[in-house]
């Protein structure tokens, strides 16, 4: 069993977005999960998972979700699942800060992610949903 309280959560940077792994640990278990901050910004590359499916759930913060051509508004409460190899993107609304906790049923994402160069533009000011 692991367990990782919030203050020991160290961030890394990725492309825009910042990104930790709870359990970062070599032979930390068959899944990985990371912590997700996302800021808007104007574009943002997509990104696939080659290995496996991912699950996340939004914590805070209202935006959108690309995934493979077709956009969903998303918000506090909204739970997503991409399927392996599909081209996504999550991308805060201007003037947020969206929060995601995200399930990869795949042990290491450095190895379960590859960046694309497809460039996103970000979603408008977002209605209430």
């Amino acid at each position: 069993m692991t367990v990782v309280h919030g203050g020991e959560i160290v961030y890394q940077d990725r492309p825009t977005r910042r990104s930790a792994d709870p359990f970062a640990a070599p032979g930390a278990g068959a899944a990985s999960a990371r912590q997700v901050l996302l800021d808007y910004v104007p574009q943002r590359t997509a990104h696939i998972h080659p290995h496996s499916e991912e699950v996340f759930y939004v914590l805070r913060g209202r935006g959108e979700i690309w995934v493979d051509g077709v956009r969903h508004r998303v918000g506090p409460g909204t739970w997503v699942r991409v399927p392996a190899r599909a081209p996504h993107a999550t991308m805060a609304a201007p003037g947020e800060q969206m929060e995601l906790v995200c399930f990869f049923p795949h042990p290491d994402l450095e190895e379960n992610i590859e960046e694309l160069d497809l460039v996103l533009d970000a979603p408008g000011e977002t209605e209430d949903e």
